[in-house]
């Protein structure tokens, strides 16, 4: 059985890689091999390629180069990129992750080359239409054929949409897999000694969205938002490339906060371990805080994974800059929660997923076949 896994933007490594290792452990007397694709979505060393060396994933059969574009170039580029790669060998499967322009991509050249699609963190929800992700995730999972999720409640979302049970399996969260996978790893940045950083004295933010860092005024109202109310400490910011395009437009920034380069995978995780606290954008860091007990701050108005919110350390603070003063002063006051881990976030992900694969493959013919017949 030939997987095709599909990576294509920065969180999507993090969570391919314990399946690959998964498939890699597991393929003797399974008959499973894989097609590593990396759509070049994207293509910055420090957004990619860092990625698979600090991982431990081989480098991909495959890059389809798509770069940079708008989300019809982007959408474009990849389908015919895939579906040419399809043309010189089918896969019996595709498994693609997350919510990124990539996965939905992905999918829809495969269900119409008539291969299965397994959609890994499928069922969750924002319910906000205006965030391209959720209409990724929408598209995805409308013609996904195995579900594996990461909570209970994204099972509930995707049974409301009519998914039966028994495709559906509950597995955990893979990014969780590589985190606990690295812990032991972790490195400081080159930058952590000089600016005199310490465990617990600074603050961590990262931002992305549209909503937060396409107008530079809003941008840099929420930016000042943060300096007020930081009482003083450093304020770490690893800029997405989105970001700085605005950022050279705002000038000068608050004298607190630091701009630096996008992190690699084990230097950044290693800045939000020893953060007093993040304030983010960004769904996944809003997992990996949760699992290592460090305050969090999401600045967006709604959220796909309230498992952070209600079981974790995350809050979700909205897009009002007025709304951040008064949570960093409960968190400088000693009152923000400890929180607790989501059940399965255990770091065994990578590895039920692999068996789920190999038991629908030993009782079910691929899904092209059928279709050919």
């Amino acid at each position: 059985m030939l997987i095709d896994i599909i990576a294509g933007a920065r969180p999507n490594f993090m969570k391919i890689a314990p399946i690959v290792h998964a498939i890699e452990k597991q393929a003797e007397g399974t008959g499973l091999e894989y097609r590593l694709i990396h759509t070049g979505q994207h293509y910055d060393a420090k957004m990619s390629g860092d990625f698979f060396t600090q991982l431990g994933i081989p480098e991909p059969h495959v890059n389809l180069g798509s770069g940079s574009g708008t989300q019809a170039e982007q959408t474009g580029t990849i389908m015919k990129g895939y579906e040419g790669v399809l043309a010189e060998r089918l896969s019996d499967l595709c498994l693609v992750v997350g919510d990124v322009t990539s996965t939905m991509a992905c999918s829809v050249v495969a269900k119409k080359a008539c291969i299965g699609v397994a959609h890994v963190e499928a069922g969750i929800r924002s319910g906000d239409r205006t965030m391209p992700e959720e209409i990724n995730r929408l598209v995805t999972d409308s013609i996904t054929d195995y579900f594996f999720t990461t909570s209970e409640l994204a099972n509930e979302n995707l049974r409301k949409c009519g998914i039966s049970d028994d495709a559906i399996f509950f597995v955990g969260n893979t990014m969780i897999d590589t985190l606990l996978r690295n812990l032991d790893r972790i490195q400081p940045p080159d930058f952590f000694g000089p600016e005199q950083l310490t465990s617990g004295n600074y603050i961590l933010i990262t931002l992305h969205r549209p909503a937060n860092v396409d107008q530079p005024e809003s941008l840099l109202a929420m930016l000042n938002a943060i300096a007020e109310s930081a009482e003083g400490l450093p304020v770490i910011f690893p800029v997405h490339p989105r970001t700085r395009k605005n950022l050279e437009l705002i000038g000068d920034l608050p004298e607190c906060i630091r701009v630096v380069d996008p992190q690699a995978y084990l230097q950044f995780i290693y800045l939000v371990k020893n953060a007093k606290a993040v304030l983010t954008d960004s769904g996944g860091i809003t997992e990996e805080t949760t699992v290592m007990g460090i305050p969090c701050m999401t600045l967006r108005d709604s959220t796909e994974r309230p498992e952070t919110v209600t079981l974790g350390t995350n809050e979700l603070i909205g897009t009002a800059p007025e709304k951040i003063g008064p949570a960093m002063q409960r968190l400088f006051a000693g009152q923000w929660k400890k929180g607790q881990v989501p059940p399965k976030w255990d770091g065994a992900t990578g590895e039920r997923i692999v068996a789920a694969i190999s038991e629908i493959y030993q009782a079910k013919m691929p899904l092209v076949e059928e279709c050919v017949s």
